[in-house]
């Protein structure tokens, strides 16, 4: 399993809506463990395809924070959201495609997402506190939508030129 390169913002593949998974191919089911091997290793509790240049609506979230609790996986395919709480919830969240860049981005507290897995089959799962907010920002990656796009204009606008900044150092070195 490899470490995969993650896409800075701004980028324009993270603004592009991905196409749906139609099925589970050999290279896919090594895209998943690679997401994972990455999203561990960044380290994040989630990420998109669309963060490491594959197109395809495809997401992998692992949200344990307990030291010593067994990690919780989960490779979901086509995602979306069945319903959501009319309870509201805060959370100041950032991102493997913006590092160091955090805003407090307003969400439903609770979500039932269903999605296929590497089986294709169907499942269904409801969502809260710290997982809901990351299923919900991971599937916005899915519809080219980032969290700083829930800010106001400056904020989005400063973290996007630091962001450009960043990119250009990195090329420097």
């Amino acid at each position: 399993m490899a470490v995969l390169d993650i896409l800075i913002h701004p980028d324009p593949r993270l603004k592009k809506p991905a196409a749906p998974v139609e099925s589970v191919t050999p290279d896919l089911r090594r895209l998943a463990d690679d997401m994972l091997t990455t999203m561990y290793d960044a380290p994040g509790i989630g990420l998109a395809a669309p963060q490491v240049g594959f197109m395809q609506r495809l997401i992998v979230v692992d949200c344990v924070k307990e030291e010593g609790a067994p990690p919780r996986p989960i490779v979901m395919l086509n995602p979306h959201v069945t319903w959501e709480s009319d309870e509201r919830s805060v959370y100041e969240e950032g991102c493997l495609s913006i590092p160091e860049q955090y805003g407090e981005v307003e969400r439903p507290a609770e979500v039932e997402v269903s999605w296929q897995g590497l089986d294709m089959i169907g499942q269904s799962e409801r969502f809260s506190g710290l997982w809901a907010t990351c299923v919900q920002h991971e599937i916005d990656h899915l519809d080219g939508k980032l969290f700083i796009d829930y800010l106001r204009p400056l904020r989005r606008q400063m973290i996007t030129r630091k962001m450009v900044k960043l990119k250009r150092e990195r090329l420097r070195a």
